[in-house]
């Protein structure tokens, strides 16, 4: 996915940017980024961080630059924040989002006249570039961010930074936070809420969906008003979300613990495990829920083993992930062996390291394995966010057994039957996967349900990856 920070400052911020950008690591594996400005002009460094974590990277450019405005970013593919010299003016830019109609835009841009990009070593072009030269189609940066929200089919949340200062906006649908925190001298933008509270910032408030906002050392202006339409993704809070983080008002683990809570609600007395359970690191909070509501004690039959290994879906090779994947989990044998297990993970997508888990803790000893995922199942790929790095619907190891039972061709009122869990479709999808991947039970949580433990209107909700719905 990817993550951001900014500052506009009276002084130096070069440090705060460090470590609140640093907050944002658990975004993104791939480039990290930071850009400032100050009486040197615009200064920026941009480093590969896939086998080295971003501080580490970064400690020697905190003592070299220097500027009382800057942003920042993680990202899990293209390098960023960019330099932008155009006819608005010098800026800084970094994006995070989805362009599903990207090869559309770009041909767009050419056929207005000439223009060419830098081409990244994949032979792609940078998201973030195109943003750029979107912006600039019009005469003014906020005209510009606003006709990129309009025409960008996904999703597209941005801070962009010129010389007097840091212009934030949110995605129209609001599908990524955008937050502002205030202090006496200066304000920061952030995607995590939490990301400021040790620099000594305060909550001052969240954009809303679309809205555009201009961010100075004594002030934050608004530029465009927040749309009332908004669908901010659910699977923040399931997974991406760090536990300090809030969004909407809603904080992470609070809610994993009422997802945990209603899962066990859902179960009440149909299995009797030793002990709960929950897969490293996102699926603990939801376990400690699930234990608390039951009253069946929660243990760690397995630790995760985190100095040294990076994060499992770093690498872009399927057979390097499933590896590391294995290497960082490391079974407590006494607390597996002879033991019914109760094993909650945020969810399945692929399915093939949770069975690799699963076959693990019974070649360690275990009588039963039973699974709750903390989400739905997930039947369609995002459309609006990079949360998965399938490249299509196939990899999900629901739709492969959906394929398996109807065939190549699947209507939508079929695949509404299988995201439905009143239905026979359904309950066969579950038998079908809980035997594939040798599970004693397995039981999703319901979306209804996951509704109720987020806590907002469910319209203003995105659940396109469980039913389909935009």
């Amino acid at each position: 996915m990817g993550g951001f920070f900014g500052v506009a400052a009276k002084r130096d911020c070069v440090l705060e940017l460090f470590y609140g950008v640093d907050y944002h690591s658990h975004l993104g594996t791939r480039r990290g980024g930071m850009a400032t400005y100050g009486e040197d002009g615009f200064n920026r460094a941009i480093h590969n961080i896939e086998n080295s974590p971003f501080r580490t990277k970064f400690d020697r450019d905190v003592g070299e630059m220097k500027g009382y405005l800057g942003i920042g970013c993680i990202s899990d593919f293209e390098p960023q924040p960019l330099l932008i010299q155009s006819h608005l003016g010098s800026f800084a830019i970094t994006t995070v989002g989805k362009i599903n109609n990207f090869d559309a835009l770009l041909k767009e841009i050419y056929k207005d006249g000439p223009a060419h990009f830098q081409e990244m070593t994949n032979g792609q072009v940078n998201a973030t570039e195109l943003v750029a030269a979107l912006i600039c189609k019009r005469d003014s940066l906020a005209e510009g961010i606003r006709y990129v929200q309009e025409v960008v089919d996904g999703s597209m949340t941005l801070l962009l930074m010129t010389e007097d200062g840091i212009y934030a906006a949110r995605d129209r649908y609001g599908r990524t936070p955008c937050v502002i925190g205030h202090k006496e001298d200066a304000y920061c933008v952030s995607f995590e809420s939490f990301a400021y509270i040790n620099l000594g910032y305060t909550d001052y408030r969240e954009l809303g969906p679309g809205e555009i906002v201009r961010i100075h050392p004594d002030g934050v202006e608004t530029l465009v008003p927040a749309g009332k339409d908004m669908r901010i993704c659910s699977f923040l809070w399931v997974y991406y979300g760090y536990p300090t983080s809030s969004y909407e008002g809603v904080n992470v683990e609070q809610m994993r613990y009422t997802c945990g809570s209603m899962l066990a609600k859902r179960d009440a007395g149909a299995i009797e495990p030793d002990i709960v359970a929950g897969v490293p690191d996102s699926g603990i909070a939801h376990a400690i829920g699930y234990s608390n509501e039951s009253g069946i004690p929660y243990a760690r039959p397995f630790i995760k083993y985190t100095p040294t290994w990076p994060r499992s879906f770093m690498p872009t090779n399927q057979g390097q992930r499933e590896l590391i994947a294995r290497m960082k989990l490391i079974p407590v044998q006494s607390l597996i062996h002879d033991k019914r297990l109760l094993l909650i993970d945020d969810s399945i997508v692929r399915g093939t390291q949770l069975r690799d888990t699963t076959k693990f803790l019974y070649s360690s000893g275990a009588k039963e394995v039973h699974v709750r995922p903390a989400c739905p199942p997930l039947i369609y790929g995002c459309k609006f966010l990079n949360f998965s790095r399938s490249k299509s619907e196939m990899e999900l190891i629901t739709r492969r057994v959906i394929k398996e039972q109807e065939g190549d061709e699947v209507s939508q009122e079929v695949l509404d039957e299988y995201a439905d869990p009143g239905s026979c479709r359904y309950a066969k999808m579950l038998d079908e996967i809980c035997q594939k991947q040798n599970f004693t039970t397995l039981r999703y949580h319901r979306l209804d349900d996951l509704l109720a433990s987020i806590g907002l209107d469910p319209c203003k909700i995105c659940t396109y990856c469980f039913n389909g719905k935009e």
